[in-house]
């Protein structure tokens, strides 16, 4: 696909203001992708700018992942149980996306987006247990939870961090800073299954990819 040079442009501003946003709230930043792809950057298949955003996303998470795990704010087991549950969800969920008419995905994703705002806006809750890990009594919750988000994410080719971090706070309890980092191992490995399935049918865009991930 041809673009022209400011449109390389917007694509590397539409990146850094979903990093920004990804790394702030752990959530919420990627579902800006693919309007900002389409509506802004002017990339006119609907499928092309979920396959291409899915990999800047990952690429971006994964940015921010190595900032929370310095810090120490990555709960590793309950993160891997969840990625490595969710990639199954996230592939049914891209096979599934690629299936449904551009124009009809789009239209989802502006209900979406009216959901996403008003979950931002609502309260945190409880500070949770700093010390809460996965065992073999949550693993299961957290699993599910895992796959279930994982086929939302993989639909719509978000990341999915705005469901991932109550998710995470739902099945073990852990406080809400621990959930954001450990979400950006699931949003990662959400994001890369989705793009690897749409490059599968060439539906990514990788100069464009790379741009965005450069501006993130």
């Amino acid at each position: 696909m041809y673009l022209e040079p400011v449109q390389y442009g917007l694509g590397a501003l539409s990146g850094g203001l979903v990093g920004f946003t990804l790394g702030l709230f752990g959530g919420g930043g990627s579902i800006l992708a693919v309007p900002l792809m389409v509506y802004v950057v002017g990339v006119p298949n609907p499928h092309l700018a979920i396959g291409t955003s899915a990999f800047a996303v990952a690429a971006n998470a994964f940015a921010n992942l190595l900032g929370h795990a310095r810090f120490g704010n990555v709960k590793w087991r309950c993160a891997g149980v969840y990625s490595l549950a969710g990639v199954v969800g996230a592939f049914v969920g891209s096979s599934a996306g690629k299936m449904v008419d551009g124009q009809h995905l789009l239209v989802f994703f502006a209900l979406l987006m009216l959901v996403v705002g008003a979950l931002m806006f609502r309260g945190r809750g409880a500070e949770g247990d700093p010390g809460a890990q996965c065992s073999r009594e949550n693993a299961p919750k957290v699993a599910t939870f895992g796959i279930l988000t994982g086929i939302f994410s993989g639909f719509f080719g978000i990341g999915g961090g705005f469901l991932i971090v109550p998710g995470l706070i739902a099945a073990t309890g852990m406080p809400v800073l621990f959930a954001i980092g450990s979400s950006l191992v699931a949003v990662t490995a959400f994001g890369l299954t989705t793009a690897l399935n749409y490059a599968f049918s060439g539906l990514v865009d990788w100069v464009l990819a790379a741009v965005f991930i450069g501006g993130g």
